[in-house]
């Protein structure tokens, strides 16, 4: 797909369709207002013909406008006019790519960067809607056949409409940080997609190794049980211990900055298919068990993103792989193993493995020397039951951190909560068999989870996030969400320095 942004006038583009904006009360936006100008008012007739009030998700598609050269005008409503919000602007998008979606469109010009959204520049703009035509145009039909395989959108070119010369390098900025961005999603939503067949530790690996020889400035490493064991990874091997598939501990180093920076850490839990092991899930919706992996698509998508915008900074990517299955050799509620950080650890549940496989992780990376650590996992049921399909949940050691993250979030819209890491919710996890027990009650879950991996991250700044209810939907649309490289990615182009808002 092409992009493009141009400073450009509505009423002299020539392209299968236009988009502009209308304001409650039929108040039209400028490029609208160039258009009704050069058709003679017939814009405005129109509008007020089809009842069309310029109100939040409102569409109206006009055909050969008189003394228009684009073949079709599509008028979206936008709200009251200086008060369009983050959501607003991003729904609005939603709505305007469902409509080209049906529309069958194969270029399509967009004047929606001209739409003013509160404490928001051309540059975010921009890139709120790159990313949002990536989005609606993704499909993951590969292992289809060619007779079931649906139409695919048509749309091949999308020019990004500037108001004024003045904003387009800050809008080509946008633009090419969004490609790079949604690049890294789509990468992780593949590999989320993919059926646990396909999508072993071992094929992650060598997905790991395509990325390094795709970008010459990533190295991959990869150690495999042996190696692991003798750096005594437990915990992390009494996971793999009922599946045929060997586990693997991938690392993706990127090395953007010339000065010699601490990097930045990204663990990524890569449970390539959770059947709970001996504590065996429920049958209905296991399937789903395939995006435990996700927080490990999300390691490689943002290494990606960072080796394709070329960033100035430091990254360590590690996914912890392995799958978790009921295997005569699987652990057993009650066994008690030792992880590399010397700690032993009381399985009580064999379906709180990320945690296990996580902590020898957490462990691991302070070879590294790192600046900061954050570890991304769908971890548990009881984040979702907090938080919903909204937010991720964050846990963090320090402050600094958590709310550089949580700004990430808030400026890509790939928004996280932040979550206590209070020390009383440590006595859940007390055993009378060895250092810790790996689950403790049903109250407070997602943040005993945390406080069970806070033990092993003592020793640099950390933080955690709970992507159980954001890596991927259910019902009829189910499929991988990409989350949270958008956050991620964001992340580090704060660590480069790169301006917000100019």
């Amino acid at each position: 797909m092409d992009f493009s942004v141009n400073k450009i006038a509505a009423d002299k583009q020539r392209a299968s369709c236009i988009v502009v904006g209308i304001y409650e009360s039929r108040r039209l936006s400028p490029s609208a207002r160039a258009l009704d100008d050069a058709s003679g008012g017939e814009l405005m007739k129109l509008i007020r013909s089809f009842e069309m009030q310029g109100s939040t998700d409102e569409t109206l598609a006009l055909n050969n406008l008189p003394d228009i050269p684009a073949k079709r005008v599509l008028l979206v409503g936008c709200g009251k006019k200086g008060a369009m919000s983050v959501s607003q602007y991003r729904r609005l998008l939603t709505t305007v790519m469902e409509k080209l979606g049906e529309s069958g469109v194969k270029d399509v010009t967009l004047f929606l960067a001209e739409l003013a959204v509160k404490e928001q520049d051309v540059y975010w703009k921009v890139r709120q809607i790159v990313e949002t035509v990536r989005d609606s145009v993704y499909r993951f039909d590969q292992l289809k056949s060619a007779a079931s395989t649906p139409k695919q959108p048509k749309i091949r070119r999308v020019v990004c409409a500037i108001a004024s010369q003045r904003d387009k390098r800050r809008g080509e900025e946008g633009m090419r940080d969004a490609i790079g961005i949604s690049d890294g999603v789509d990468l992780a939503r593949e590999l989320g997609n993919l059926p646990g067949n396909i999508c072993t530790p071992t094929y992650l690996a060598n997905r790991a190794r395509q990325l390094a020889r795709s970008h010459k400035s990533v190295k991959v490493r990869v150690l495999g049980e042996a190696e692991m064991k003798r750096l005594g990874m437990g915990t992390l091997l009494s996971v793999s211990r009922g599946s045929q598939e060997p586990a693997r501990l991938i690392t993706l180093a990127y090395n953007g900055s010339r000065a010699k920076k601490r990097p930045a850490v990204l663990i990524g839990k890569g449970v390539t298919f959770d059947s709970g092991g001996i504590s065996i899930k429920p049958a209905a919706q296991m399937d789903e068990m395939k995006f435990d992996m996700c927080g490990a698509a999300s390691v490689m998508g943002t290494v990606k993103v960072a080796a394709s915008l070329g960033l100035p900074v430091n990254l360590v990517g590690i996914v912890a792989a392995t799958e978790n299955l009921p295997g005569s050799a699987a652990s057993k509620p009650g066994d008690i193993y030792t992880s590399m950080s010397g700690q032993s650890v009381e399985v009580l549940n064999t379906d709180a493995e990320g945690r296990l496989v996580l902590c020898d992780a957490l462990t691991y990376a302070s070879r590294f020397d790192p600046d900061v650590v954050v570890d991304i996992a769908t971890l548990t049921g009881a984040c979702v039951v907090a938080l919903g399909s909204h937010a991720a949940g964050l846990f963090s050691n320090n402050d600094r951190l958590a709310e550089s993250l949580l700004g990430a979030g808030e400026f890509s819209h790939d928004r996280a909560w932040r979550l206590p890491l209070w020390d009383e919710y440590a006595e859940a996890l007390k055993s009378n068999f060895a250092d810790v027990a790996n689950v403790g009650g049903r109250e407070g879950g997602a943040i005993t989870a945390a406080s069970f991996l806070s033990r092993f991250a003592t020793d640099y700044r950390w933080a955690h996030l709970d992507i159980a209810g954001v890596a991927w939907r259910g019902g009829k649309n189910k499929g991988a969400t990409g989350r949270p490289v958008r956050l991620l990615s964001q992340f580090l182009l704060d660590r480069a320095g790169r301006k917000r808002v100019s």
